[in-house]
Parts: structure tokens; C-alpha cells; sequence
């Protein structure tokens, strides 16, 4: 059996109640569930529809999200997450260099990198390296003034771990700043590259190796196996092009607001919906929210 799944932005209600209907009509499908009136809903299905593409289309247009995914072990053991344009709402290296007067520049390299038009290392060691001299007393400023969450995160990492669920931060950004975020939204660990600094001041250099998609697909396993679960009861979600290796290896890899060519890789997108879209693919609703 297969789990068909329409949502739209919570802070813009507009799941319009005949859609889901209509659909489930179409399809031959079972009786549709409302998992938040307005936002979420679901019905079973027996297959997947041969013109689901195509509506999928139809929906991005209305501004809905359309997932279908079996039914069986859709809710997911651990959370593994990107961080930047993903749990937060920035691209903490974006920021860095606009306090350090190169913005544009660094921006630029992020936007290429993260649709995988350049080597995510390579890019990653230029962008660092403009960065060079910059007072390492601005990271705090950054995450005070600059760095904000992504809707529904909190609700993801606290309803997961309260259903017994394990969350992981993993980024291809800096511990300076993945710290601060697992700790504010309560994830179990966090990994990321690490800035070097000396006498106050950032080096321009990164600490090697550098954490790039690899290493989040060894987190996955590594992780996985130290809890004695499966790859297949992992829910991973991110945004770029270093995710895309951990996307496709975990049960249900979810590119979130993502780069064209995440999205034309990724088993699940989602462009309309926040992060408490992760919770109503697995089947909850919003009056299981922790």
C-alpha cells in the first residue's frame, strides 16, 4: 500500500477540501484524513498513480505539495538534517561574508556549490579563505542578529525524539554554528567543518577533512549503526548538492525548498510546506505535535 500526502504552507492555509477528494476519487483511493484542517491531508493508496507527475505539477501551480510513498515504515526512527536553508533560514557562510564586506562574492561561490555546479571542497576552502582576518567575535554576532529558524523545526526534532526518534545536524558549515542550533532545537549531535582561528582573528583556513557529502553519508551510516537501526528508518532533509548522497541512501530523503538539480534527484520534495511537512509525510497530525 502507498500513503498519498497533499500540504501547502501552515502560515498560508490553502489546501483547498476538494482537491484531496477529487484526487482520491481519480485514484481509487481510501478515505481521505485530515491531518491539520487547511494544510494537511492523506489518503491510501494501491499504486502509484501513472499520471502523478503530471499532478504534481497541477498542485506546485495551486502552491500544494504532492508525496506518495508506501505506507509501511513511513515513520522514520531518526532525523537526519542539513543545516543551512534548512533547519535555519541562512547560509551561515553568506552571512560571515557580508560582515566582512565580500558578500556577493562568497553568495555567488554558495549558490553555485549547492547546485553542485562546483566541487563542494574547492569552493568551501575559497570561501573560507576570503574570510581571512575577520574578527572571530562576528560568528557571535551572526548568530545573534542574522540567524533564524526555519518554521516547524522545533516541532520536527521534538515530536520525533518524543515518538522515541534519534535527530542528527549534519552541515557542511561550521561546529560554531551547528552547536548553537542543536542545542536550540535539541538534537542528540551535531557535526560540521571547524573554523580555524588565531589571536581572535580567522585564519581563512578550515580544519581538514572537510565534512562535504561523504561525510554525510558516513554520518548516516555510522550513526545508524550505533543505534542498531536501518538506513531505511532514517528521514534525511536538506537542500543542496552535498545532501544529495544522503538523501538517496536514507529511507526517506526529502529535499526541502531545494536546488533544481536536488529536487530532480530527491525521492521527496517539498517547495510549499515547512518542516513540520517532515511530520505529516510520516503520518502525524498536528495534534501529535510535542
Amino acid at each position: 500500500m502507498f500513503v498519498a500526502t497533499l500540504l501547502c504552507d501552515p502560515s498560508a492555509p490553502k489546501l483547498d477540501a476538494a482537491l484531496p477528494v477529487n484526487l482520491r476519487n481519480a485514484w481509487g483511493g481510501g478515505d481521505v484524513i485530515w491531518l491539520m484542517p487547511d494544510v494537511a491531508a492523506e489518503f491510501a493508496l494501491a499504486s502509484v498513480p501513472a499520471n502523478f507527475d503530471q499532478v504534481w505539477e497541477e498542485c506546485q501551480a495551486l502552491g500544494v505539495d504532492l508525496v506518495i510513498q508506501p505506507m509501511e515504515g513511513r515513520r522514520k526512527k531518526m532525523l537526519l538534517a542539513d543545516m543551512d536553508s534548512t533547519m535555519i533560514q541562512q547560509e551561515c557562510i553568506d552571512e560571515l561574508a557580508d560582515e566582512a564586506g565580500v558578500g556577493a562574492r562568497v553568495a555567488d561561490i554558495t549558490a553555485r556549490a549547492m547546485n553542485g555546479e562546483l566541487d563542494f571542497e574547492a569552493a568551501l576552502k575559497e570561501r573560507v579563505g576570503l574570510l581571512k582576518g575577520l574578527d572571530s567575535g562576528v560568528i557571535e554576532t551572526v548568530l545573534a542578529n542574522r540567524i533564524t529558524y526555519m518554521p516547524g523545526g522545533k516541532a520536527l526534532v521534538s515530536t520525533m525524539k518524543a515518538n522515541g526518534g534519534y535527530a542528527a545536524l549534519v552541515s557542511g558549515g561550521f561546529t560554531a554554528f551547528t552547536a548553537s542550533v542543536a542545542a536550540a532545537l535539541g538534537f542528540d549531535e551535531n557535526r560540521a567543518n571547524t573554523l580555524l582561528e588565531d589571536g581572535g582573528k580567522l585564519t581563512g583556513q578550515v580544519a581538514m577533512p572537510i565534512l562535504g557529502r561523504e561525510a554525510k553519508v558516513q554520518a548516516l551510516e555510522e550513526i545508524t549503526a550505533r543505534l542498531g537501526i536501518s538506513e531505511a528508518d532514517v528521514l534525511a532533509v536538506g537542500d543542496g548538492a552535498n545532501d544529495l548522497g544522503m538523501l538517496q541512501r536514507a529511507g526517506a530523503g526529502v529535499a526541502l525548498h531545494a536546488k533544481p538539480t536536488v529536487q530532480a534527484q530527491a525521492k521527496i520534495r517539498v517547495n510549499h510546506g515547512d518542516l513540520t511537512a517532515l511530520l505529516f509525510l510520516q503520518g502525524y497530525a498536528v495534534s501529535d505535535f510535542a
